[in-house]
């Protein structure tokens, strides 16, 4: 069964950190380009992080500097550690897995929550 499963949302005090996780099956996870994305009640979703099928990040620049993408071939996870949380960090967070040409899913999201 091909499907992204977050997990480790919640609610945190600014400035506090969390990680959030998506485990991946049905998919070649070592091929493919893992994402991060976020969507605020009332906003569009967008990109907050990447990491590519060598290894290669990006950020976006909001989270540069606070926030770590990293994955794990052998467990076909991706994570992303939040640190210097912020309320405007506040949203759920969507996993995504691409590959060109082969697919393009998105997990169900976890709500992060982060109070002021």
């Amino acid at each position: 069964q091909v499907q992204l499963v977050e997990s480790g949302g919640g609610l945190v005090q600014a400035g506090g950190s969390l990680r959030i996780s998506c485990a991946a099956s049905g998919i070649s996870f070592s091929f493919a380009t893992m994402g991060w994305y976020r969507q605020a009640p009332g906003k569009q979703r967008g990109l907050v992080a990447s990491i590519s099928s060598s290894g290669r990040t990006t950020y976006v620049t909001s989270v540069k500097g606070r926030f770590t993408i990293s994955k794990d071939n052998a467990k076909s996870t991706v994570y992303l550690q939040m640190d210097s949380l912020r309320p405007e960090d506040t949203a759920v967070y969507y996993c995504n897995a691409e590959r060109p040409g082969s697919y393009f899913l998105w997990g169900q999201g976890t709500q992060v929550s982060v109070s002021s």
